[in-house]
């Protein structure tokens, strides 16, 4: 199910110990994407090198990012990459959008 780009963006967050990174499957509901991938931070600086480690593994891929929209200190931060889009929360953030309740009865890998 898991695609070459969503691996490398859950290895990226791994390496930074982002915390319940999940990939949602949503190419077949959604319309707008392939993939949803979820992770959190602990805090500011979590999100940021999160965020940072997406962004630079899959430059290295040569793979551009389209959008990013939010920031750290706001607690979300969505990096776009037309057919994955990664959404970085502080924890308080996520249990607040509930995303994860969302998506809840498409394909779902845990890491």
């Amino acid at each position: 199910m898991t695609n070459e780009k969503v691996l490398t963006i859950v290895n990226a967050m791994q390496e930074h110990q982002g915390i319940d990174i999940k990939s949602y499957f949503v190419g077949d509901t959604a319309g707008i994407t392939d993939y949803f991938v979820l992770a959190s931070g602990n805090s500011k600086p979590q999100v940021d090198a999160l965020v940072d480690a997406v962004e630079t593994a899959l430059g290295r891929q040569g793979i551009n990012l389209r959008n990013r929209e939010g920031r750290a200190d706001g607690g979300w931060v969505l990096l776009d990459y037309e057919d994955v889009i990664v959404h970085i929360f502080s924890s308080e953030m996520r249990e607040f959008y509930n995303l994860d309740h969302t998506w809840n009865g498409v394909p779902t890998e845990t890491f």
